[in-house]
């Protein structure tokens, strides 16, 4: 089955106010955030940070109108993709949470995709979380947890520049020292002219990584979204 092509998001739903805000500030809100019970109204939260930003943010869900009561599957899982890329591509920017996804070490992975794709596009990228560890001690937290087994040094393997010193029961290497995951998502996050802001609050983490943002993208010329 071949994917369909993106088409131009439904309206933006009433919730986002009818301001005008300086082009160049409409913001992609990435993450996790879209499986979790409170969704709803964790974007709406967000989206108040992002007017007080004077940036205008637009959530997963304003783009899927159109898959609104159909039953999962297959088509309706493409049709969500397609909606969630030509979202991607009418926002200037994006604010990603970084949080682990499902209890474990990783991030949600259709996140990190979309970090990928909006980098490739060349717009400004910055990332948020609520868990502040480096990824190394994500993962050794996580095999303690759910297996019951400790890391252990690498021995060097001749193959270049190492990105971690550590490996796994299953002699898999325990890469990203120095990042709060994947060296290729906060890499990219970091190539755009982003970083990745962490604080035990989600919100604030989320307000000063959004206000980073605003400042990266300059003044407005409107003045802030009402």
């Amino acid at each position: 089955m071949s994917v369909p092509p993106a088409e131009a998001p439904a309206d933006v739903p009433a919730e986002i106010p009818a301001g005008t805000p300086a082009p160049g500030r409409t913001v992609y809100l990435a993450g996790d955030l879209v499986f979790r019970p409170d969704a709803l109204s964790l974007f709406g939260r967000f989206r108040t940070i992002c007017r007080e930003a004077g940036l205008v943010g637009l959530a997963p869900l304003d783009g899927q109108e159109a898959v609104l009561g159909l039953a999962p599957g297959e088509e309706t899982l493409l049709a969500i993709v397609a909606a969630d890329r030509a979202l991607m591509d009418r926002c200037d920017a994006g604010l990603f949470c970084l949080d682990p996804f499902r209890r474990a070490a990783d991030m949600d992975p259709g996140t990190a995709v979309e970090i990928g794709y909006m980098f490739a596009q060349g717009k400004p990228l910055f990332g948020y979380t609520a868990d502040g560890r480096g990824y190394p001690d994500k993962v050794a937290a996580y095999m303690r947890a759910a297996w019951g087994e400790p890391l252990r040094p690498r021995a060097p393997l001749g193959l270049g520049g190492a990105s971690g010193g550590m490996e796994d029961a299953d002699g898999i290497l325990v890469h990203s020292e120095g990042m709060v995951q994947n060296g290729m998502t906060e890499g990219f996050i970091r190539f755009s002219g982003g970083r990745v802001f962490a604080h035990p609050d989600l919100e604030e983490a989320f307000r000063q990584a959004a206000m980073a943002l605003a400042a990266r993208l300059g003044p407005e010329a409107n003045g802030p979204a009402t």
